[in-house]
């Protein structure tokens, strides 16, 4: 008898309804740490639903072997979970592995392992440079408030950075300045080995050649772009791709009427920044 699991992922436990074709349910809730057992009960004719949350492709992985069909669900498109007034572990479960058994799951797709970690790592990288550059803006206005008016990549080196060391200013604005410079300082050498591991790694995704002998696309451009993509057949046309990125029109049509406004901006930030 085929079988529809529902799953609610947390960090440490999940908690699973089985339904069966018969209609009738059992609920079971599991810990994490027994995920490899949970997994050796799936059968490949079973039919599983997980949210895509962060530890999903853990969970996944640990389902891959057994041969059942996983469905990865958007959260953001099934908000049947979201936005229900009962929210419990075991109601988003059977919610669904009820909308798994009618086959109404908006599906999305875990990518293979090396456009994920690359991914993982650009965003990584994107944190720490825009915190580098809310700490230069910091001392920028620190100093500004005091008359000093420093050029505009000056905080971008070295020596701009001793510069600011050397500023005449009060005890408690040397002691921010020094903080703020040190951690400078260690965030650009920690970008730095990102940007290393990217540069080596880069080149092992599919169409990396291609993409970087696009004139202004680098190792960290052409990096994020293909690993926002994973897959390029994934897509089934180019505007599929343009509406993961979110650099599609928004439109509504009424009647006879047909209006495109700005852009989206739904999908993939990065992939659209680096755009």
């Amino acid at each position: 008898m085929k079988r529809y699991l529902g799953v609610d992922l947390h960090r440490n436990c999940f908690t699973v309804c089985t339904l069966g074709e018969d209609g009738k349910s059992e609920l079971k809730k599991w810990s994490i740490h027994s995920l490899g057992e949970f997994a050796q009960q799936v059968q490949a004719s079973d039919a599983v639903a997980v949210e895509a949350t962060g530890n999903a492709r853990h969970f996944c992985q640990a389902l891959k072997e057994r041969g059942c069909r996983l469905v990865v669900v958007n959260p953001h498109q099934f908000q049947v979970v979201s936005r229900s007034v009962k929210k419990t572990d075991a109601h988003d479960a059977k919610t669904l592995a009820e909308f798994l058994a009618k086959d109404m799951l908006p599906e999305v797709r875990l990518k293979e392992d090396l456009p994920a970690e690359m991914a993982s790592l650009l965003q990584t990288r994107d944190k720490l440079v825009k915190l580098r550059t809310t700490l230069k803006n910091k001392i920028n206005n620190l100093l500004a408030a005091r008359g000093i008016l420093l050029a505009r990549e000056s905080l971008s080196t070295e020596k701009g950075l001793e510069q600011v060391l050397q500023t005449d200013v009060g005890e408690l604005a040397r002691v921010e300045l020094v903080v703020l410079v040190e951690q400078i300082r260690h965030l650009t050498q920690g970008i730095a080995k990102l940007e290393a591991a990217i540069k080596k790694q880069g080149p092992k995704l599919p169409g990396y050649e291609s993409l970087k002998s696009i004139k202004g696309i680098g190792d960290v451009g052409g990096s994020t772009l293909l690993s926002a993509i994973g897959d390029i057949n994934d897509f089934a046309s180019e505007g599929k791709l343009a509406a993961y990125f979110g650099i599609v029109p928004r439109v509504a049509n009424s009647n006879e009427t047909e209006r495109s406004g700005r852009i989206t901006k739904r999908g993939n930030k990065l992939g659209r920044t680096a755009l």
